[in-house]
């Protein structure tokens, strides 16, 4: 990957997991919007998968994709609510460095406007294991709209002031 200057978006290798217990290849539209909108955004989909809704599976999947080097974030939808077997947040907190916590909270304030007080039972979060940015959002479409339109795709923008997370990705590593 060729290093960024200061006015140029640097491309960057993303994961997108979809965490379900009915979603497959065939209905994730959830996936499918936010492996659009990385390519759209000048991204590669580095990975994409499915898992149900499993503490172990969602963090097995995790794990490999943050060691592995040529990834640089991780986009996780679904599993972040109250009901049924919802583990997201408890399957990828324990493999946090650092929680960014600003991401559920402006999440939830965006959403707001969208869903009314129904954002209270999102607990979108994200943060950072081993360079890698992780962010967890809910299940649906438009939910998964709302983050990558209003946080994430400035976010993973290396152009983007006065700050993105680009520059403490482990991107950087490999363009030394």
């Amino acid at each position: 990957m060729a290093k960024a200057t200061d006015d140029t978006t640097r491309p960057l290798a993303v994961a997108v997991l979809t965490v379900s217990d009915t979603r497959s290849e065939a209905n994730d539209t959830s996936g499918d919007y936010l492996a659009g909108a990385l390519a759209a955004a000048g991204h590669r989909c580095a990975e994409r998968c499915i898992v149900r809704d499993d503490i172990y599976q969602i963090r097995a999947v995790l794990s490999r994709w943050i060691a592995d080097a040529g990834v640089d974030a991780v986009l996780i939808t679904g599993g972040t609510g109250f009901s049924g077997r919802d583990s997201t947040p408890e399957a990828v907190l324990p493999l946090f460095d650092k929680t960014i916590d600003g991401f559920g909270e402006v999440f939830r304030s965006l959403s707001l406007a969208e869903i009314g007080s129904s954002t209270i039972q999102s607990r979108a979060l994200a943060g950072f294991a081993n360079e890698t940015v992780v962010f967890c959002m809910p299940g649906s479409t438009g939910a998964c709209r709302t983050a990558w339109e209003g946080i994430i795709r400035e976010q993973l923008d290396s152009s983007h002031r006065p700050c993105n997370f680009v520059g403490v990705l482990k991107v950087r590593d490999r363009e030394s």
